[in-house]
């Protein structure tokens, strides 16, 4: 295995940076992760399920998405910079990072793409997913979804009775044009602004495909998906109200996708801490097999 750091501009010109763990011979087979709250492309995650793939001559890139680390700068090719990272990101902006790091791909000759994305990854990939043109589509050969999360449902149930009295908060805040500073401390698992706050709690209508406490609902987004998919949750201090168990078999049968791949890894957390083997062989195993 070997690895490459790489750099590389998204559409809306912004630059993003990561690594390529390279196989020992070329190929054109490439899967592109996309990673989630409050962390970076720099995971041990990340290099188990590289050197596993990398064995069979599958490469894995990992990058820095403008929601890295809680506060970071992003960094545009005409050298202004403005605030990223978990606590100032824009979630719909994530498209841009996901074409880009494909356009970067297909630019460098691969032709065979698997889009993975862990949590608030995994929201992204969906909805960047369902964004992308025929053309890019037709290389992605399957979509891998690591603990999807339903963001509105773990903020208000993070706060609990006191999510009405933040929601107010953040709606005077942005009344007075104070959208950027930081909400209260404990507003939720990571520090917010009030934007993102907002974003989460209240603007959430175009990202809100994880709607696993709505009995009727049919799941379009992640219908829409026609390559193959690949789902995984642990269970253990998982960021789900229902059981792992309960939570696969509801989905198996409102996802319609015949090359459909849902379970739980017993006994893994949300960042499948100790169990990336398991995970690894079981995206290998996925992959193989489509």
């Amino acid at each position: 295995m070997r690895t490459k750091q790489i750099s590389y501009n998204t559409p809306d010109q912004v630059i993003l940076g990561g690594l390529i763990y390279q196989s020992e011979k070329p190929t054109k087979k490439i899967l592109i992760s996309t990673h989630g709250m409050a962390t970076n492309c720099l995971k041990e995650r990340d290099e188990i399920i590289a050197k596993t793939l990398n064995k069979d001559n599958i490469d894995y890139i990992t990058y820095n998405n403008r929601g890295h680390d809680l506060v970071s700068y992003i960094n545009r090719i005409d050298s202004k910079k403005t605030l990223g990272g978990t606590a100032y990101e824009d979630i719909e902006e994530s498209y841009e990072d996901i074409l880009g790091t494909i356009e970067y791909v297909l630019e460098n000759g691969y032709e065979e793409i698997y889009l993975q994305g862990h949590s608030l990854g995994a929201t992204k990939t969906i909805y960047a997913y369902n964004k992308l043109s025929k053309d890019i589509k037709k290389h992605i050969k399957a979509v891998i979804l690591l603990s999807l999360v339903d963001i509105p449902v773990a903020v208000r149930t993070y706060l609990g009775e006191q999510f009405s009295q933040m929601l107010t908060y953040a709606k005077n805040m942005e009344k007075e044009g104070m959208e950027h500073i930081l909400m209260p401390e404990k507003s939720f698992i990571h520090p917010l602004s009030v934007k993102t706050f907002l974003k989460y709690a209240r603007d959430y209508q175009n990202f809100d495909f994880a709607r696993y406490s709505e009995k009727d609902y049919t799941y379009p987004e992640l219908n829409e998906i026609s390559s193959p998919l690949f789902m995984r949750w642990g269970n253990n201090k998982e960021l789900i109200l229902q059981k792992a168990e309960d939570l696969c078999d509801m989905l198996k049968q409102k996802i319609k996708n015949p090359k459909l791949d849902i379970n739980y890894i017993d006994q893994a957390n949300h960042s499948y801490l100790g169990k990336e083997e398991t995970l690894a062989k079981q995206i290998e195993e996925f992959i193989l097999k489509i």
